[in-house]
């Protein structure tokens, strides 16, 4: 069976690590070719390949990305949104690669920001090979927006989008999902959803309700992360092994959409329930520092971590972290923090819920409250029982998130939708 994974990249955002884990869980099964094809190549490995490995390729690529944006600009209602909806207008044609050609299932992960376009996606299903869709956003199912948020037009037939400066019925987001609509029509997906949240719009949409669809978490190799010795860790990156330390980590500390203001705004709160020298703050991503020094504790600025070692420590570290997001679908941080036996705080949002068990393995703050943020981090800082907190924190991840056990789950579709039964 030769399962090929494609990506827009192997480096860059959630949906890149999750399709990085699957296939090195993949690549354990005897039976089974798993390869990668991404536009751009940044991590050395074997059975994965990019469209872009000359300098002009890699810049061709750019320009479609560029030209993807300059288009958009032109219907954006403010700049604040320019990377929350794809057009998929510019792409390139991978229907001949020889991976494509050669493999029995394709698997779609990501594939915007001038992958794949609408009519490049379109020859891909033209071939007529099984489709798997492993869904990181809304985006394929909607009219060009990556979270709709409230909006529910994505169940009807979109338009009127609040992304855009001109909103009406026949709008660009319509015009998109009336393409979609039609590329859809004549092929059969299966469909993944990572979280049941993210399950449940698809089963509302207009466009994909109709598809095969399971629910199957992204993976993580428990034997990576996991928990280690707290105290040593500590010494080793200078931190001190008396305080209660809180982690906050974003590619991008400062993107709208992680929540860096309301986290701030919950340890204001917490400052004043607090003495000042008994916590301190670990960060780690990409963060102004300009930024940082509005926070009322102490913090230890790791800056933009790469190697998964470090990532494995800044976790092991904290005594709790705290992910404020406003949208996610099943985020990989949490999972990683979990994993590393640290509890976790984050709003009620998405397909957080189903990751953090109230009050057992960390607390679910109402959705944007930074009362009930502070009241979460506080009530993780001063547990009486930390260790129960953090053999919890790993448990869900042993049941419900090794690489094993979501590698299984992945053969049993590829079997069915490939009809390779028995083997």
């Amino acid at each position: 069976m030769k399962i090929l994974l494609i990506n827009t990249d192997d480096y860059l955002g959630g949906a890149a690590i999750a399709c990085l884990r699957l296939k090195k869980a993949l690549e354990r099964e005897s039976h089974v070719s798993v390869k990668m094809l991404v536009q751009e190549q940044r991590k050395t490995g074997n059975n994965t390949e990019a469209i872009a490995k000359t300098w002009f390729q890699q810049k061709m690529a750019l320009a479609r990305f560029a030209f993807e944006r300059l288009y958009f600009s032109f219907f954006e209602a403010n700049k604040d949104l320019r990377y929350a909806f794809s057009p998929a207008n510019t792409g390139i044609d991978i229907s001949k690669h020889p991976l494509v050609q050669e493999a029995d299932i394709i698997h779609l992960h990501w594939v915007n920001f001038g992958f794949l376009s609408l009519k490049t996606l379109e020859n891909l299903l033209a071939l007529g090979k099984p489709i798997v869709w492993t869904l990181h956003d809304m985006w394929a199912f909607t009219g060009g927006c990556h979270h709709s948020g409230t909006c529910e037009q994505y169940q009807l037939q979109c338009g009127d989008c609040k992304f855009l400066k001109n909103p009406a019925d026949d709008d660009l987001s319509h015009q998109i999902w009336k393409q979609k609509n039609t590329i859809f029509l004549n092929n059969q997906i299966q469909v993944i959803a990572c979280s049941e949240w993210l399950a449940d719009r698809v089963k509302k949409s207009s466009l994909f309700r109709r598809f095969e669809l399971d629910n199957i978490p992204n993976p993580i190799d428990i034997e990576v992360f996991k928990p280690k010795n707290k105290t040593e860790i500590r010494q080793k990156l200078g931190l001190s092994v008396n305080k209660k330390l809180i982690l906050f980590a974003a590619m991008k500390v400062s993107a709208k959409g992680k929540g860096f203001d309301y986290f701030e705004e919950a340890l204001q709160i917490l400052k004043q329930k607090q003495v000042n020298d008994e916590i301190e703050l670990i960060i780690f991503g990409n963060a102004d520092e300009e930024l940082l020094q509005n926070l009322p504790f102490q913090y230890h600025n790791l800056g933009k971590l790469t190697e998964v070692g470090q990532i494995i420590e800044a976790y092991n570290a904290a005594d709790v972290f705290v992910i404020p997001s406003l949208e996610e679908n099943l985020p990989n941080t949490i999972m990683e923090s979990l994993a590393c036996g640290t509890p976790v705080v984050g709003f009620a949002i998405g397909g957080i819920p189903e990751m953090i068990e109230h009050q057992q393995n960390g607390f679910l703050a109402k959705y944007k409250s930074t009362e009930s943020l502070s009241e979460g981090i506080e009530w993780i800082l001063n547990h009486e029982n930390s260790i129960i907190l953090s053999q919890n924190a790993r448990k869900k991840v042993e049941d419900n998130y090794a690489e094993n056990m979501i590698a299984e789950r992945y053969l049993a579709v590829y079997q069915q939708v490939g009809n390779f039964e028995g083997q």
